[in-house]
């Protein structure tokens, strides 16, 4: 099927632009645009995802307001029903466009009956910066194939949730997005699983995943890590950027230790957590993290929640919201796998805002965890 795409001359196999190179039905692209309010009382996550052996296209934007309730709305199309532009994609009210590849982007949610609505400009103010790539077996099956980048800026624009508008003040806001495709795997890893009747995957006695995206004045400090159970590195990422208007080339990071802290009965960061970055330039730097806010992708579809996930298909047209109580502890398990905590942030004598995704579950001795 032709679509818009193949107007342009990028082509890299013999076939049209709805065809990717793989047939497992996970494979997913996403784009995800995420911000919060410094005082931490709102944050904003919102975003589009493409299955392309799935026929499915789906977004979401997720509210949430002081840590105690999310406002999601979540909608679905069929991908041959959503002619786009060369440079947007429409699901619903909701279009997602470019207008400078790479710098400016634009998430825009029209008024809906489920009471939340968007416009979200974003230029970045940092290189976009491309992940390490994944690639990883288990039992001879390609578990995980993808890759990503990522880009911290200035948003301007407003949200809106019922009749309610919040003006974007970009001087108060922190804001970053990521674009990522390929085979994903589930379980709060934003894709459906593999199905049934098929040997299941090996099970590690645990894993720890962490990401920091920590942005200051004068740089921005990325890093990534997975871990097994005792510690060993398995993947790793990790750079500093610099402001575009610099024009000064990244530094790679080479190594992250940490000392974290949960909360009490949860696996999510805590206060006075540190990470020790190592550059290449063998100087060291001590990041304390304060956490100021979680959000939770599950409930917008990475994890199934009230009979939704992303990729499902849900005919030509379906759009659903609802109101989550992020106190209800036993409610938020359902969807508590991947976690999200924008954060205030120390380096020696900087201040900086950013976010920690963690996945932590099994076993890990060093902070006393014996069994899943």
């Amino acid at each position: 099927m032709l679509t818009p795409q193949d107007e342009l001359l990028c082509h890299q196999l013999p076939t049209t632009f709805d065809h990717v190179s793989q047939s497992d039905l996970r494979w997913t692209e996403r784009i995800v645009m995420y911000g919060f309010d410094r005082s931490g009382d709102i944050s904003i996550m919102t975003g589009m995802a493409r299955f392309p052996n799935r026929n499915v296209m789906d977004a979401y934007a997720m509210v949430t307001l002081k840590g105690q309730k999310a406002r999601v709305v979540r909608m679905s199309t069929e991908i041959s029903a959503a002619p786009a532009a060369l440079s947007s994609w429409t699901v619903g009210p909701y279009t997602y466009s470019i207008t400078e590849p790479l710098k400016t982007v634009t998430s825009t949610l029209e008024s809906n009956e489920q009471g939340i609505s968007l416009h979200l400009e974003l230029t970045g103010t940092f290189p976009a910066y491309e992940q390490t790539p994944a690639f990883h077996r288990t039992r001879g099956r390609v578990q995980e194939d993808a890759r990503r980048f990522y880009q911290n800026g200035i948003v301007t624009g407003w949200i809106e949730v019922d009749g309610e508008r919040i003006e974007i003040d970009p001087d108060r806001w922190w804001f970053g997005r990521d674009h990522s495709w390929g085979v994903r795997h589930g379980g709060g890893g934003g894709s459906l699983s593999e199905g049934g009747d098929r040997q299941p995957p090996e099970v590690p006695d645990g894993v720890l995943y962490y990401m920091g995206i920590f942005q200051f004045d004068d740089e921005l400090v990325h890093f990534a890590q997975r871990e097994t159970s005792t510690g060993e590195r398995w993947q790793f990422e990790g750079e500093v950027l610099y402001p575009l208007e610099t024009g000064r080339a990244s530094l790679p990071i080479i190594d992250v230790e940490h000392e974290l802290k949960f909360r009490e009965g949860r696996r999510i960061i805590d206060a006075d957590s540190v990470f020790t970055v190592h550059r290449s330039d063998r100087t060291t730097d001590t990041i304390t993290v304060n956490p100021m806010c979680d959000f939770w992708p599950g409930l917008a579809g990475y994890d199934e929640y009230n009979g939704y996930a992303a990729g499902m298909w849900r005919g030509p047209e379906y759009i659903d919201g609802f109101t989550a109580d992020l106190t209800d502890l036993e409610d938020m398990k359902k969807v508590s796998m991947l976690s999200e905590t924008l954060c205030e942030v120390r380096m020696g004598d900087k201040v900086g805002y950013g976010l920690v995704e963690m996945v932590f579950m099994g076993a890990n001795p060093r902070y006393g965890y014996t069994g899943w």
